[in-house]
């Protein structure tokens, strides 16, 4: 099968702004995707919030208070880094539950574009929590240096990794794999999301099985779809291995 096995999948990007909206505004409109569901109306103060500029206490990404994640979380070895952070695997304290966060340096969020996209990021995550082939979002969190995003942690791996170890797979196989990916796809769609970056980097393995669950992560260049939007195709070279 190898990486042949994304070819089918594409990117799209708009050339509109996605409105980020604050839960604490009661007058702030619900935007619909047109596919049967609303964008969420999450708790992300809007950019240049009077909060986030007035209260030294409040971070001016998410617009929450901050916190010292160290107390909330014990962070071990690293899992894995990226172009918009680093992700360690790390333990809730109060549970002794395991996670991955995904920390991201706010010295690297040089524009409000780059601002707007993590904000996004924590809602479509938020958003799409608790379906079965997408990590599972347990919170975002902000101090004077990083924007945390702490998720589910998958222990098997990429499934890049997973295919080249592999080698090649049967059809029976393929088709178990490709079905969960195509369920991914189907969910933020009617759920109103674009994800924009599939590809086996961004797909995990719930654990070491032959056939632990595949799902989705890394919702960076994700979007919400709105009704009369435009949308452009694009390749990457890491698709299509140009």
């Amino acid at each position: 099968m190898g990486l042949g096995l994304f070819k089918a999948f594409f990117c799209c990007t708009t050339n509109q702004d996605i409105p980020i909206v604050s839960s604490d505004s009661e007058s702030s409109p619900r935007h619909s995707s047109g596919y049967g569901y609303k964008q969420p109306m999450l708790p992300i103060s809007p950019k240049k919030s009077p909060s986030s500029t007035s209260n030294p206490q409040i971070g001016q990404i998410l617009g929450k208070p901050y916190v010292v994640i160290t107390q909330m979380y014990e962070m071990k070895k690293e899992l894995g880094r990226g172009q918009s952070g680093v992700t360690y695997l790390c333990t809730e304290k109060r549970t002794g539950r395991e996670y991955a966060c995904k920390s991201i340096s706010r010295a690297k969020l040089l524009s409000d574009q780059e601002i707007e996209d993590v904000r996004r990021e924590v809602m479509i995550l938020q958003h799409l929590s608790g379906q079965p082939n997408i990590v599972e979002f347990r919170g975002a969190y902000e101090d004077k240096q990083n924007v945390y995003l702490v998720m589910e942690v998958c222990k098997g791996g990429e499934l890049f990794d997973r295919i080249i170890a592999k080698g090649n797979y049967t059809e029976r196989e393929a088709a178990t794999i490709m079905r969960q990916i195509v369920n991914v796809v189907h969910v933020c769609h009617f759920m109103g999301v674009m994800h924009r970056d599939l590809k086996p980097e961004n797909f995990l393995l719930a654990s070491q099985d032959e056939n632990a669950t595949v799902k989705a992560t890394d919702f960076g260049l994700s979007i919400f779809l709105e009704e009369g939007t435009y949308l452009l195709v694009i390749t990457t070279s890491t698709l299509f291995g140009q």
